[in-house]
């Protein structure tokens, strides 16, 4: 294959990622924006009460760490770290189960801009205070949130000033309070269901209308292809699930809507520090979204299959994030940005 085309190739799939836009991260700050603007007080109400009992914060030196002082997202450029957790009644609802999606949001004010990057779970890295290399969704398995957190700010070497941790069930009661979702499934999948029962779940491909637990399974399945497919299958869930949120014929399904989310996640931001997010959300029209890509290889250690991150595409993702939370963007070179492009950062 030519220069030119292995160019030209690059070029679309950068454009064809742009247009995906910022989903699950933002589903809890989508009602927050709806519930103020949509059925008023009752509903308001409803949102800040689900989110302040969802509140748990973190250790502080766990984020101090990286910061000199405390961020204030109405003022400042701040990250977030989404936390999926793929959990059930079997696995006691997050206690010592791995994290099945890590997804590393940064905020940048002035530009009004967003940069979206999802962690492969399978990733090889270093948790901290761990003497070997092991998959990165263990780091939630052996110390929670908290470690989490560490292991990705060592692995990014960035802050991250706020986390939010929903388990996968939230998919389930949020798909069947829309009563169902239209996504295109990829290919014949047979799949687990959230009770961990083998096979019970079979979906056609084609593009059609999935209730919460085939909704599950598609989000889950990863046998046929990669967790780099994985992930974009659960961003284009999401966004199908915001979509259909956000329509005027969802407006009463709101509160249903906001139970599950609530019921479904751990956050340190408070109700105020979301509102905070809610121009992002609304202001889609001049929002600068990017989503951002750790490159790497299939590998196998000691009999097991881990990601092997591309050193040189991580110190690329790990430049990226820092410049957007400085807010330091157009000192960026001409031959840094080639480079970043050149290594599948779009």
């Amino acid at each position: 294959m030519s220069q030119e085309i292995r160019t030209i190739r690059k070029q679309n799939k950068r454009k064809k990622r742009k247009k995906r836009i910022l989903t699950w991260i933002l589903v809890p700050l989508v009602v927050v924006a709806l519930s103020t603007v949509a059925y008023g007080t009752f509903l308001y109400k409803k949102a800040e009460s689900v989110v302040n009992e969802s509140y748990k914060p973190i250790k502080t030196e766990t984020v101090t760490q990286k910061r000199e002082e405390k961020v204030d997202p109405m003022m400042d450029n701040v990250s977030l770290l989404l936390i999926g957790v793929d959990d059930s009644e079997t696995r006691k609802f997050g206690t010592g189960t791995r994290s099945d999606a890590l997804m590393v949001v940064t905020f940048n004010k002035d530009e009004n801009s967003v940069k979206l990057l999802s962690i492969p779970r399978d990733s090889y890295v270093k948790i901290p205070g761990k003497k070997n290399k092991t998959r990165i969704n263990a780091a939630h398995a052996i110390g929670g949130t908290d470690l989490a957190i560490e292991t990705v700010q060592e692995v990014l070497d960035i802050p991250i000033d706020y986390y939010v941790k929903m388990n996968f069930n939230a998919f389930i009661d949020v798909v069947d309070a829309l009563d169902g979702v239209e996504v295109e499934v990829p290919y014949l999948i047979t799949e687990q269901d959230s009770k961990d029962q083998a096979d019970a779940i079979t979906l056609e491909p084609g593009l059609q209308t999935l209730n919460g637990e085939e909704t599950l399974a598609l989000a889950r399945t990863r046998h046929q292809d990669s967790d780099i497919y994985r992930g974009l299958r659960q961003q284009e869930i999401l966004k199908a699930i915001v979509k259909k949120g956000t329509s005027i014929n969802s407006l009463t399904k709101l509160s249903d809507i906001i139970n599950a989310v609530g019921s479904n996640m751990e956050t340190n931001l408070t109700f105020n520090n979301m509102k905070s997010f809610v121009n992002y959300v609304i202001n889609d029209k001049s929002l600068n979204f990017e989503t951002l890509a750790l490159e790497g290889s299939d590998s196998t250690i000691n009999e097991a299959y881990y990601y092997q991150l591309d050193e040189q595409s991580l110190e690329n993702v790990k430049l990226m994030l820092q410049t957007h939370l400085n807010g330091d963007t157009t000192d960026m070179t001409a031959e840094t940005e080639n480079a970043l492009a050149e290594n599948g950062t779009e």
